[in-house]
């Protein structure tokens, strides 16, 4: 009973021992702390990230420009519209999507512009969408020239309807926009990449903060003295240096306000 009573007490100083290793192993971080002496360190690291990728935005990454031009799906000529003509013309999309990106259209349209790209290239510079519940095809062509991207998406709406119309034996896609030169890029953003390579280094600046805050294992204070040596301050001994200096400011700020 003795024994059992004494192993009871070992696991139980044991498990206290556990969980006072386990307390002293955690490492606190004072976010408050890190903010306040590191602050603006992470502002000017952030801004310098930020200005680099305005810089790089600006002068190395070649612009993009879009055009779109619309088709609509029919089905037969006629002035009246049953309900089985706009179901069958919506279900027309689906291959008509596939068929204005097939080969025998790309090909054309590269030899039609002579294009200095082969029609798999091409197919990279094209998009083509079908908004919801409509018979329209949206075909969005991107080129670093504005001129070249509103001749692509027209070529490619005037060969793909004619294409769809000869193989298939349906009418032809209407062609109801033509493409724009457009004045405004797409692409790269400005604000989006300057946006985040602020974001990004603000975080990693914060980052590498918080480690040298943790790895700092200097004694600055009386809480740190009780903190890691686990020894009670019974005196301190003033700095004179910072006190005469801390005199010097306050009769300056005297004199100021005498004044």
């Amino acid at each position: 009973m003795v024994n059992d009573m004494e192993e009871n007490k070992n696991k139980t100083q044991l498990m206290a021992a556990n969980v006072s290793d386990d307390r002293d192993d955690e490492i606190e971080i004072n976010i408050g702390h890190v903010f306040a002496t590191h602050f603006w360190t992470m502002l000017l690291v952030a801004l310098a990230l930020a200005l680099a990728s305005a810089g790089v935005t600006r002068f190395l990454i070649s612009p993009t420009y879009t055009s779109s031009s619309m088709m609509l799906v029919v089905t037969k000529e006629t002035t009246l519209t049953s309900i089985a003509d706009l179901q069958i013309g919506s279900s027309l999309t689906n291959d008509y999507q596939v068929l204005i990106e097939s080969r025998p259209v790309l090909q054309k349209v590269v030899k039609d512009l002579n294009l200095d790209m082969d029609y798999k290239e091409l197919k990279n510079h094209l998009s083509v969408s079908n908004p919801t519940d409509t018979r329209i095809l949206q075909i969005d062509a991107t080129s670093s020239s504005p001129e070249l991207a509103r001749k692509i998406t027209n070529d490619v709406a005037r060969v793909s309807s004619a294409y769809i119309a000869d193989r298939m034996e349906v009418t032809a896609p209407k062609i109801i926009e033509t493409g724009e030169l457009p004045t405004r890029q797409t692409s790269p953003s400005m604000t989006k990449n300057v946006a985040i390579a602020f974001l990004v280094g603000f975080i990693l600046a914060f980052a590498v903060a918080c480690v040298n805050d943790v790895m700092n294992d200097a004694i600055e204070s009386e809480e740190d003295i009780q903190k890691y040596l686990g020894i009670p301050v019974l005196a301190s001994v003033p700095n004179k240096d910072l006190e005469k200096e801390a005199d010097k400011k306050n009769r300056k700020r005297r004199k100021k306000a005498s004044r």
